[in-house]
């Protein structure tokens, strides 16, 4: 199992509960934005941790932890991720799994094989320009849609999210976001920050007025819509 990082305890990563994080490596979409290139295109050994020794420390914490949260990279990129989700399951702990959300079966055997009690799946963009978003030439959304509308069936609790940048989403992109995935019960626009580890540059954070904005257009169809990172 790919796992390059390891947050032993957070409040944030896992809403409402005490949890670890778990950095698996890899993805197929390259985000020129994303924050963290090192799980992306700059993988290396030096930040490999064993997967027992995440092990041991959860069985450790066992108690004091409510739960697990796998992200990435993209987790579900590699069927391995089932062995790590059984391991910490067979702990008592929950997990949160987040993904791009462009591999809708192994998506559905995680959350039918009782593997993930929570997902977060990220919305790049409009569907009109996810290719664009997604740093790939080309892009079939497909999958995507799939996931969505898996997600929005309530098999599982779920939360919808996009990360803000004004070089790329404009109020029509999230408009068509909110047609896209209405009816669920949580969406978060997130403002893009800069980390230091993007894929590559030339993006702002966007202002709290223009994400205000882009807030009202989504409560439109979103039960619960809120902004982060400011």
């Amino acid at each position: 199992m790919e796992i390059h990082g390891f947050q032993k305890m957070t409040l944030l990563d896992y809403p409402g509960k005490v949890a670890s994080t778990v950095f698996l490596a890899g993805c197929n979409f390259r985000c020129p934005f994303c924050h963290n290139a090192r799980l992306v295109t700059k993988i290396t050994l030096a930040d490999y941790v064993p997967q027992d020794e995440v092990i041991g420390h959860l069985k450790m914490r066992k108690g004091l932890l409510d739960g697990v949260c796998i992200t990435g990279g993209e987790p579900l990129i590699s069927d391995d991720v089932f062995e790590l989700m059984k391991e910490i399951k067979s702990l008592g702990l929950l997990i949160k799994l987040d993904t791009n959300g462009s591999f809708p079966e192994r998506l559905r055997r995680a959350v039918f094989g009782g593997l993930c009690d929570s997902v977060a799946m990220d919305i790049k963009n409009s569907p009109e320009k996810y290719g664009l978003t997604a740093g790939l030439e080309k892009f079939d959304i497909a999958p995507i849609k799939e996931s969505v509308e898996f997600l929005r069936s309530g098999a599982v609790d779920c939360e919808f999210r996009t990360t803000v940048m004004p070089e790329l989403h404009t109020p029509e992109d999230i408009e068509a976001i909110g047609q896209w995935i209405k009816g669920a019960d949580r969406y978060y626009l997130q403002a893009f920050k800069d980390s230091g580890e993007l894929i590559s540059g030339g993006f702002t954070t966007p202002t709290p007025e223009f994400m205000e904005s882009l807030q009202k257009i989504a409560a439109k169809y979103v039960n619960k819509v809120e902004v982060r990172g400011f």
